[in-house]
């Protein structure tokens, strides 16, 4: 079911509606996307719509959102079930929490907090296939993106602003460029970048991995490394899992950068860091090796955590 906006009266703005109640403005949540979305809301039915978003249209989604929430819970809908395509500039906090089942797309640009706490849905940013500049060389989204996302996917075709990713805690997310201090305190998910960070990167990172595209080498002068430590790719299982998120990037973005990484993947390969944290990569090995005992479950982590523990007892790491 393709849906559009409603189209407006000659001269008006789209800013003008205020709710009965309180005099404040609608969001565009109340304003158009519950109405458009209500068939997935009732009965699950795909609904796709295309409308236009300014800088003043805040937390996109986010009411959305929550009524797929309120009434299929944490499991939320089948993927893709509502799908709202923008086009424009979003502003703060774009897709705020939205739900699995969810799929928002800007064509444009995103102002900070985009994906913020992002529960399970899937959120697209590229500029329009008129612009003239190159989207791996300027900065499409702003600062703290998708900041405490639990879970959900994410693709931003350009760079993104200071503080990507902070306290991430499950959201898999493919950026072609962060500020500093990204992936701040960082506890799981996936964090691809496909060029450059700021200063600071991965401080306080206690989980979770990211991989930074660093053909030049310059990578370990921006990474904080109290935490993390930094290696190649060297398993096949997890180098598929890597390639499939560039493609997946590639896919929904049609960005230039990611094509040229699959196009030449034997060599591109070597040239990621990964950034993993130095407790998180111990613990995963012991998780691993109970599994190999055979062990599973709760069981499978409370022998891991045993194991840690007395390895950290030995060694007095701490």
């Amino acid at each position: 079911m393709l849906l559009h906006s409603p189209e407006l009266p000659e001269g008006s703005t789209r800013y003008q509606t205020k709710t009965q109640n309180h005099g404040l403005e609608e969001t565009l949540d109340m304003r158009y996307l519950l109405d458009l979305a209500a068939p997935a809301l009732a009965t699950g039915i795909s609904v796709q719509g295309m409308l236009p978003i300014t800088n003043v249209d805040r937390a996109v989604g986010t009411i959305l959102g929550s009524e797929v929430t309120r009434k299929y819970g944490a499991v939320g809908l089948p993927e893709d079930t509502i799908q709202f395509n923008f086009t424009g500039t979003a502003g703060q906090s774009f897709g705020a929490f939205v739900p699995k089942g969810m799929t928002l797309s800007v064509v444009g640009d995103a102002n900070d907090y985009i994906g913020k706490g992002l529960s399970g849905g899937k959120l697209i940013v590229k500029p329009s296939p008129k612009s003239t500049f190159k989207a791996e060389e300027n900065i499409i989204v702003g600062n703290t993106a998708f900041y405490g996302a639990t879970s959900g996917e994410a693709y931003v075709r350009g760079i993104a602003g200071e503080r990507f990713a902070v306290r991430n805690s499950g959201a898999n997310v493919v950026v072609e460029g962060v500020g500093d201090h990204g992936c701040e305190y960082m506890t799981g998910g996936r964090v691809v970048v496909l060029g450059d960070t700021g200063r600071n990167f991965a401080a306080g990172m206690s989980g979770g991995i990211s991989y930074v595209y660093d053909p030049q080498g310059t990578f370990i002068n921006r990474c904080n490394l109290e935490m993390v430590l930094l290696e190649r790719v060297e398993d096949l299982e997890e180098a598929n899992e890597l390639k499939a998120l560039i493609h997946q990037h590639a896919y929904y973005t049609d960005s230039a950068v990611a094509l040229k990484v699959l196009d030449q993947w034997d060599v591109a390969l070597d040239q990621f860091v990964r950034v993993i944290p130095k407790d998180y990569k111990r613990m995963t090995q012991h998780i691993r090796k109970v599994h190999d005992r055979g062990l599973t479950g709760e069981a499978a982590l409370l022998a891991a955590f045993e194991a840690n523990m007395r390895e950290l007892a030995r060694t007095g790491s701490h």
